[in-house]
């Protein structure tokens, strides 16, 4: 099925790199990987401009963040598909009588890059994350946006970058295709400074193997949690580019890994919990991420860098087990647990550096057109 679907990329220009060309040390950093998930929304709202500076400030190895594709085809830094009135208010519409407008409810994918920039959405900080700061006004960037801010506060381009393509595959009308994503994330990824720092993440495994066929330099994370790997009446997932996990031998975590591997997925990004219930401590707890699915995992040549893990005592569990990387809302806090197991970290960026060219950056996103 996902072969069909690649098929559709022999149109398209193709990098040219030998198979194994680009191995598994160009992205292994000599530093424990700590990726601050959404910017680190723990700290400050989600997938903005600030989040991505404290994040740095903070000293994580990688930019975590999500991408949507907008009406006109621009890639814009947003994990939701809708504008959820919890994190984004109106402001105004973009152009009189804008029939569109009001724009929080509507999916990006129906919205322009200019519609979508008029929200606020740096102003309301969420009920499940108490200590986040606020930046009122701040707007959505578009993907090149963060590249720029990034370049200034990281003269040397040390940061890494994992983006994920937010594809629903489930209900397809509700995000833009994945030949969309593909193709429009793959041309702002090589005209960026950082091409060659970026790791390619998604739920929708499609995306993978089309960014595979089109550029192998570009490495891959699988995402998957139980509600993406098992289905209702043991349908096929429509998350897993076709593939059935119970074609491959073993329990649920080792078919996982083999999975991943089958789709050439360089990194093997699981949930780190199956059940509602999500502290160890508790006897309804269930994890997905196991000691078994790691070693498989490290067995067939991928790394396991689990989400969202902002527990520390399934942190400890996941270090014991040796873990790639851990992708949090807390950076600062995984960071100093890292270090507090001897494991290398990342420095952190100038503060001073960092502040400046984000409030240079912050006068640019935060202008809205009058009501």
């Amino acid at each position: 099925m996902f072969l069909d679907f690649v098929s559709i990329l022999l149109v398209v220009p193709v990098v040219l790199a030998t198979p194994g060309q680009y191995p598994l040390q160009r992205i292994l950093s000599k530093y424990f990987d700590v990726q601050a998930h959404r910017g680190g929304r723990g700290n400050t709202v989600e997938n903005v401009l600030p989040a991505f500076a404290w994040a740095l400030i903070d000293g994580a190895t990688t930019l975590e963040l999500d991408n949507a594709v907008t009406k006109d085809g621009e890639v814009v830094v947003w994990h939701d598909e809708n504008i959820v009135a919890e994190k984004c208010q109106d402001t105004g519409p973009a152009f009189a009588n804008d029939t569109e407008f009001p724009y929080v409810g509507k999916f990006i994918a129906n919205l322009t890059l200019a519609q979508l920039q008029t929200l606020d959405c740096g102003s309301k900080r969420q009920i499940n994350f108490p200590l986040q700061s606020t930046y009122p006004g701040v707007r959505i960037s578009t993907l090149k946006e963060l590249f720029s801010f990034a370049e200034c506060a990281d003269p040397d381009y040390r940061i890494l970058w994992n983006i994920e393509s937010k594809v629903n595959a489930a209900h397809t009308n509700q995000t833009r295709s994945p030949e969309d994503f593909v193709t429009r994330q793959h041309d702002v990824f090589i005209n960026s400074p950082y091409r060659h720092s970026i790791t390619y993440q998604s739920f929708d495994w499609r995306t993978l193997v089309a960014m595979k066929a089109l550029d192998r330099s570009i490495p891959t994370s699988a995402l998957i949690a139980l509600q993406t790997a098992v289905m209702p009446d043991n349908e096929t997932s429509p998350w897993l580019a076709g593939i059935r996990l119970d074609a491959f031998p073993g329990n649920l975590e080792n078919q996982v890994a083999s999975a991943a591997h089958a789709i050439e997925a360089d990194i093997l990004s699981p949930a780190d919990v199956a059940s509602v219930v999500a502290d160890p401590t508790l006897p309804e707890y269930i994890p997905f991420t196991t000691k078994s699915m790691v070693d498989n995992a490290h067995r067939l040549g991928m790394l396991v860098k689990p989400w969202t893990v902002n527990r520390l005592n399934i942190a400890e569990q996941l270090l014991d087990w040796n873990v790639d990387g851990i992708i949090t809302d807390y950076p600062n806090m995984m960071r100093r647990l890292v270090q507090q197991r001897n494991r290398p970290v990342a420095p952190k960026y100038p503060k001073k550096r960092v502040l400046e060219c984000l409030n240079r950056h912050l006068k640019k996103a935060t202008s809205f057109p009058p009501s």
